[in-house]
């Protein structure tokens, strides 16, 4: 049987197999990659440089927490609308136009003067990187097969990965030998090189239907991400019941509720709401939200505990972090994870990947607290549930949306794994500071304080052993609900394929073969009968 072009049942598409491969698309993979690795590393990168700016730009608290924040906030309010815009507008022309974004913000930024230029800058740099975010995976969805797409997808969240967890590591190697303002400008020649092989390489697709554009609903959606965002970004600090939390989350909810209505009832409408009702699609997106949740509020978590509590400088914390990074990138780049992919389906590989990536936790909860060895073993299993889970979440969530449509999905996806991000660090950071708080009872409010106040080595012992309980408890959290959402997103993707497989078994009104808008295989991705 002849595989088709992903996507739910619909109208008689283009075949996927049957059509003429890109010679180049592996060359094609790796421009993109490239270019969203620059985008990732600009999410930690900055982390490492705060001392930094607070010395050289005389930097307040607040100014720092823009500076770090202005970058995600834009770049994920914008994610679904950069989407369209590329499914409309022809996904080369928006990679180009993100790559010409980012490198001008990368040279705002590396030659800001004041905090308020620097903010800007970073502000400017969420714009590319929100179509650079979209278009990537996007075009990976348009050049590759079905035969070919997970191995393909496997390989873009390599990238994903090792950008997130090397921002830190590259970040402090730029530092030992360079100023604050390097970090950025070396984002220019990857940016210039990425727009001319992107010219040369990528083709260009869009939505033959031509949709108008749904402007109402960019408005919407860009408004009520960025408020939710903003929202969980600025718990931690203000507290979760202040005035400024409060508001932000609740206009974020309101206006998503709007968004959601218009796209309803809207005739071209930018997030086809329908898409909600494929279990395929919902267990996919909830496996995405915990992968991220667990990731990025483990990974917060840990740095903290590396310098506060282990002693290590930055850049020997952020070499201790790589381990994740490298896990991924050795099973991914091996194929080891599209294979386990194709053997087992996807409800399996996710529930696999899941349950390592809980129970990674889990061993850094119980055995990384006072020593790297713990934390090491519990890096390494998390790197390969990440391995094997992401590229299949990713798969099954552009595999529910229809190919014209796969710019949408790549937001969908990139909005997911920010939404995620925060989620993991405002969720597991809130679990950290209560249970710190409650076995230290000062009133410092962080434990750099609670550290600077201690009178004596016991005291200050006595704080590092509240931390790492407040550790151990914050990644138990974590792991518990990366195996449950696992668990549900397993079980609803099992569903699916097992209603897909049994309207494919269905004899229809003709003697015509099975609908082409289903997939070619069964569950598991074994060939159907």
């Amino acid at each position: 049987m002849t595989a088709t072009t992903a996507g739910p049942p619909g109208p008689p598409g283009p075949a996927a197999a049957p059509r003429d491969r890109h010679p180049r698309r592996w060359l094609i993979l790796g421009v993109i990659c490239l270019a969203q690795l620059t985008v990732l590393l600009d999410n930690t990168v900055l982390s490492v440089a705060i001392p930094s700016l607070t010395r050289e730009l005389d930097a307040s608290s607040a100014d720092i927490q823009w500076m770090v924040n202005a970058y995600s906030l834009v770049q994920s309010g914008l994610l679904l609308t950069a989407g369209s815009a590329a499914d409309r507008y022809g996904r080369k022309k928006m990679l180009t136009a993100g790559l010409v974004l980012f490198g001008a913000g990368s040279l705002a930024a590396g030659l800001a003067q004041t905090s308020g230029q620097l903010i800007a800058a970073r502000a400017g740099m969420g714009v590319g990187g929100a179509l650079l975010m979209t278009t990537t995976l996007a075009v990976v969805v348009q050049i590759f097969d079905d035969d070919e797409r997970v191995k393909a997808i496997g390989l873009w969240a390599t990238v994903n990965s090792l950008g997130f967890a090397a921002g830190p590591l590259i970040g402090g190697v730029m530092l030992n030998h360079f100023w604050w303002g390097a970090i950025f400008l070396v984002n220019i020649p990857v940016a210039l090189l990425g727009v001319a092989a992107v010219v040369k390489l990528v083709p260009e697709s869009k939505n033959p239907r031509g949709d108008r554009p749904d402007l109402p609903g960019a408005l919407l959606s860009t408004v009520g991400m960025g408020s939710v965002v903003y929202a969980i970004i600025s718990g931690p600090p203000h507290g979760w019941t202040s005035p400024q939390v409060l508001v932000a989350a609740g206009v974020g909810v309101a206006v998503l509720a709007a968004f959601a209505l218009w796209e309803l009832r809207v005739p071209y409408p930018m997030l086809d709401m329908h898409f909600f009702r494929d279990q395929k699609f919902v267990g996919a997106v909830t496996g995405a939200i915990l992968v991220a949740f667990g990731m990025g509020g483990s990974l917060y978590l840990l740095t903290q505990h590396l310098q506060f509590v282990l002693g290590y400088e930055p850049l020997e914390a952020g070499l201790r972090t790589a381990p994740l990074a490298v896990s991924v990138v050795v099973l991914n780049t091996a194929g080891i994870g599209a294979r386990v992919h194709a053997r087992l389906g996807s409800p399996v590989t996710i529930l696999v990947g899941m349950t390592m990536l809980a129970g990674g936790l889990a061993v850094i909860a119980t055995l990384g607290g006072h020593d790297y060895a713990g934390m090491l073993v519990g890096l390494v299993v998390m790197g390969a549930g990440i391995a094997f889970a992401m590229p299949a979440m990713a798969n099954a969530i552009m595999s529910a949306i229809p190919p014209q449509k796969a710019g949408v999905g790549a937001g969908v996806n990139g909005t997911l794994a920010e939404f995620g991000n925060g989620l993991g660090v405002a969720v597991l950071g809130a679990v950290l500071s209560s249970r710190f708080s409650a076995l230290v009872a000062v009133s410092a409010a962080s434990f750099p304080a609670a550290l600077a106040a201690a009178d004596s080595a016991a005291e200050r012992q006595r704080i590092a052993d509240a931390f790492s309980s407040g550790l151990e408890t914050s990644q138990l959290v974590g792991a518990g609900a990366v195996f449950l959402g696992g668990a549900l997103a397993a079980a609803l993707l099992w569903r699916a394929e097992r209603a897909d497989s049994g309207r494919q078994h269905t004899p229809g009104p003709g003697p015509h073969a099975p609908d082409p808008g289903q997939h070619a295989s069964g569950p598991a991705g074994r060939p159907s009968a």
